[in-house]
């Protein structure tokens, strides 16, 4: 495939060359026509010939040095309208000097110098033509026009993304799309033409104009701007009885900058949960991954196969991705692998409970940074399995921590929950209980031991989000445990980035919080997905109440009573204040753990796990 588009540039740009070369001989033939009126003396004749083969000389490779051999031919842009007449301006300077200084034409002063000038402007015409010939075409015929049922759509925003939108639509052959017009809150962009389409009004009047213009859909073009006013936006676009919404994404998402109609994507929840974008110091974490072994534990996961996505972008010299799920790291592997075919990559099947296995790991490929993301994380499973919880999420962790020093890595930074803070289930106690043994370790003023807390991430493996859709599948009903249920959610890139950038920071032994915004009520997280798949909530598909699960708390914190937080240079990022952990004293409790998990008795692991965190209270 790779060789297939390349022989189709290079054949597209060899056509280019040769179509300038011709154009280009034909402009100086003309200009000598124009100048003495269609009768050219024979005396200047062989001016034509040898003019002309110079300012090819010259021309093409300006031309290819300009990147005007390497452009797309239906989305040419005036961009290239400006580099081709830089290009043909430097030709012509280096012509007009070589024609002043060369023998090769008789002295300057019997050279009919305004057929250079005739020249260029004809060169500028008739290559830009060529260029800008299939984007007319498709402006006048409109490709494939009346194949396709359009859509007759409002685009929101008539900023640059509006208009390379706009653009993109028509030139495109199959777009289902028809525009009828722009909507804009900048007032001084009213009654604005944009490619023969008028900015028609404010968002606020997309019901007016969905009436007026027979508008069937809506293409939210604002990647800059707040979730606050896409939510608006949807929110008055569904006022208009609006269901097909698009929306282009956000900056970050978009490579080279460059929007078309190809990047659009439906609404989804993390458009409209409100939280404005993330602002990293991306130096920082450069200067920390970059050309460092990194071991991800955990990467068949949610949040560690996002990790293992953010982290291949700061060019790490080797990344490790361990998990027992086989075919969740074949899948990330194989993903990483196409996306970033030049990083050095290791998939590894392993237990972090399997102290051998993590120990060679460690020995052969020595990590310099840990993020170990593996852990058991389902509240109800792990409530009825708490010796499992307790063997993986803090014995596992103390293996991965152990080997960590040991191998003398730089950073571990260990994922934990909000879950942890004021624990209610087993699977909150024994994420502090992993705090907790990388604030001990990290006394040993060797490797850096910092953990990070935030709250639920969107979409993520087994969260409410998946079983709502699957809900939906089946037209309902959304089971939600109570009313008032209520939940912090964050975008799964969101928080990875924020715990790169928390690794980055840390010294050693924080325990760092992330700003997770409002909470949401999970009920109405219900009805909205709801909304977003075209129903109206207990009309269309019902929503009931199933109580609250085992080890559940209505609303979690992210601090606990005595706990308070000190600001960071990020404004997303908190340190909370903890008390000092005895070292020997955590030491000697994980023994005695470890001897009472054995028996598998529920309510002595239970009551132990109490002793070792007073503000474990069951529900």
């Amino acid at each position: 495939m790779k060789f297939f588009l390349k022989k189709t540039a290079n054949t597209r740009m060899v056509f280019f060359i040769g179509a300038d070369a011709i154009l280009i001989a034909i402009s100086i033939w003309l200009a000598f026509l124009i100048r003495f009126e269609g009768n050219i003396p024979s005396v200047y004749q062989t001016f034509v010939i040898r003019m002309a083969v110079l300012t090819i000389i010259f021309t093409i490779p300006i031309f290819y040095f300009q990147k005007l051999y390497h452009f797309s031919w239906a989305y040419v842009s005036i961009s290239d309208l400006i580099n081709l007449f830089k290009a043909t301006i430097a030709s012509f300077i280096f012509l007009s000097i070589t024609i002043y200084l060369s023998k090769y034409f008789p002295s300057f002063s019997n050279f009919p110098r305004s057929t250079i000038l005739i020249s260029y402007f004809l060169i500028f015409i008739f290559c830009g033509g060529l260029r800008f010939s299939k984007r007319i075409y498709l402006d006048i015929f409109g490709a494939g026009k009346g194949l396709i049922k359009k859509d007759r759509v409002i685009i929101v925003g008539a900023g640059d993304a509006g208009e390379q939108i706009l653009r993109s639509i028509i030139s495109s052959k199959n777009t289902s799309y028809l525009p009828v017009g722009f909507v804009d809150d900048n007032p001084i962009k009213k009654g604005v033409n944009i490619h023969g389409l008028k900015v028609l009004g404010k968002i606020v009047d997309i019901p007016e104009i969905t009436k007026k213009y027979n508008a069937e859909g809506v293409i939210i073009a604002i990647p800059s701007a707040g979730k606050k006013v896409i939510k608006n936006a949807v929110e008055i676009a569904r006022k208009a009885k609006i269901k097909k919404i698009k929306i282009v994404p956000p900056m970050a998402e978009i490579i080279d900058g460059v929007f078309s109609v190809g990047i659009l994507k439906d609404i989804d929840t993390g458009d409209l949960l409100g939280r404005e974008p993330v602002n990293l110091n991306t130096t920082q974490i450069e200067n920390f991954i970059k050309g460092k072994t990194v071991l991800i534990t955990g990467a068949a996961g949610s949040i560690g196969s996002e990790l293992s996505r953010q982290v291949s972008k700061f060019s790490p010299s080797l990344l490790l991705l361990l998990d027992q799920d086989e075919t969740g790291i074949f899948n990330i592997f194989g993903e990483l692998k196409n996306k970033v075919p030049d990083l050095k990559m290791k998939s590894l099947i392993a237990d972090v409970r399997d102290e051998k296995k993590i120990s060679k790991i460690f020995l052969e490929f020595n990590p310099k940074i840990v993020f170990h993301a593996a852990a058991y994380k389902h509240v109800p499973l792990m409530e009825e399995n708490p010796d499992e919880a307790v063997k993986n999420n803090i014995f596992g962790t103390e293996v991965v921590v152990k080997n960590a020093l040991q191998f003398k890595a730089e950073k571990l930074i260990f994922i934990s929950t909000d879950k942890a803070v004021n624990p209610t289930s087993i699977m909150g106690a024994t994420k502090r209980v992993g705090e907790m043994i990388c604030q001990v370790f990290n006394q040993k003023n060797s490797t850096k031991f910092i953990s990070v807390r935030f709250g639920n991430v969107l979409d993520s493996r087994g969260s409410v989000i998946p079983t709502f859709r699957e809900q939906i599948k089946r037209r309902g009903p959304l089971t939600v445990t109570h009313p008032d249920m209520r939940r912090y959610f964050m975008l799964t890139s969101e928080a990875c980035l924020l715990v790169m950038q928390a690794g980055a920071m840390g010294k050693g032994g924080e325990v760092f919080v992330l700003d997770m915004g409002k909470p949401i009520k999970i009920i109405d997280l219900a009805k909205e997905m709801i909304r977003l798949s075209g129903f109206e909530p207990d009309k269309d598909i019902p929503i009931v109440f199933t109580g609250i699960r085992p080890g559940e708390k209505l609303f979690e914190e992210i601090l606990t009573a005595e706990e308070g937080t000190i600001a960071t240079q990020n404004q997303k990022i908190f340190i909370a204040k903890l008390s000092d952990i005895s070292s020997s004293d955590l030491e000697k409790r994980l023994k005695e753990l470890e001897s009472i998990i054995t028996d598998n008795k529920k309510e002595e692991i239970i009551k132990f796990l109490q002793k070792l965190i007073p503000f474990y209270k069951l529900k």
